[in-house]
């Protein structure tokens, strides 16, 4: 099973966290969208929106299509293939990797997740969290980062003809996103559906010590890079801090082997700086030389 992920991504976290608490074994891939890096064309073959995750074992790779059926009682997974609505397409990876750890341990049956992990699960997912992080990065430096990735599209294009229509989609995309970054009322909706979220986790975690009960679950899995990204823009004292059950839950869950593979070793104290630097460099050294 390969994963290809970067630890910068919050969608990667999620799966990554995933994986590590259902112990499934995987080959790592690195692919760093801030370096453009999911536009190289073996990858965007693979995967023809340029995101991340994907995850592929043996002959499936998800991404859109996704190889599950939900029922609507007991959520079983199905073998067969079916495409679902986009905006679930990293829960549904969630649940392909909770049937592929229970088929490897040699269980009969797949446990159905509860009713509960999947709504919190869903309602974590609705918050988009791109716009909201790239508003709080310096303009600049993130018009800088925009311009460079459009470059490597163009690159792209002219290497693969084949390919052109998708990366042209993905020019419109990056243009469209800037477009929104302008916007007051975009910037708005996007903090206020965060902290709507995070009041609703607030309540929660003043009846139970995780999100759906007394253990760690898949909803867990969804929150914790929500809370991880807001520490990262140093936005802990107004979102995390001032909520006393989140405070104490951020402080639970870091301490888990997980969390510190995934998360901690690469934005743990002075990693944090690191992990960035590094990409800027790269982003930097690139645009110089005019290596796209």
């Amino acid at each position: 099973m390969q994963l290809y992920h970067h630890p910068l991504d919050l969608e990667s976290q999620r799966v990554r966290l995933a994986l590590e608490e259902e112990g499934v074994d995987y080959t790592s891939h690195h692919v760093n969208p801030i370096t453009a890096k999911n536009l190289d064309s073996t990858f965007f073959k693979m995967n023809r929106h340029g995101r991340v995750p994907v995850f592929q074992n043996g002959s499936h790779i998800i991404y859109n299509t996704i190889d599950i059926i939900q029922e609507s009682k007991n959520l079983d997974i199905a073998a067969e293939i079916a495409v679902v609505d986009p905006c679930f397409e990293n829960l549904i990876i969630e649940w392909y990797i909770e049937r592929i750890a229970v088929v490897s341990s040699g269980a009969e049956s797949i446990s159905a997740s509860s009713r509960e992990v999947i709504e919190w699960m869903q309602k974590i997912q609705d918050w988009d969290p791109k716009i909201f992080t790239l508003s709080h990065i310096p303009e600049k430096y993130r018009l800088y980062v925009s311009k460079f990735i459009r470059q490597v599209a163009i690159a792209r294009m002219s290497e693969s003809p084949e390919l052109a229509s998708d990366y042209h989609r993905k020019l419109k995309e990056a243009y469209e996103t800037e477009e929104k970054l302008k916007e007051a009322d975009v910037l708005r909706r996007s903090k206020d559906h965060l902290v709507r979220l995070l009041d609703e986790v607030e309540r929660q975690l003043s009846e139970t010590p995780h999100l759906a009960g007394q253990e760690f679950t898949m909803a867990d899995v969804m929150l914790v890079p929500v809370l991880a990204r807001l520490e990262l823009l140093d936005l802990e004292n107004e979102y995390i801090i001032g909520r006393p059950n989140i405070a104490e839950y951020w402080i639970l869950v870091q301490q888990r082997l997980s969390y510190k593979k995934v998360i901690g070793k690469y934005f743990n104290g002075w990693r944090k700086h690191r992990t960035l630097l590094k990409a800027w460099f790269l982003v930097r050294i690139r645009s110089l030389l005019k290596r796209y």
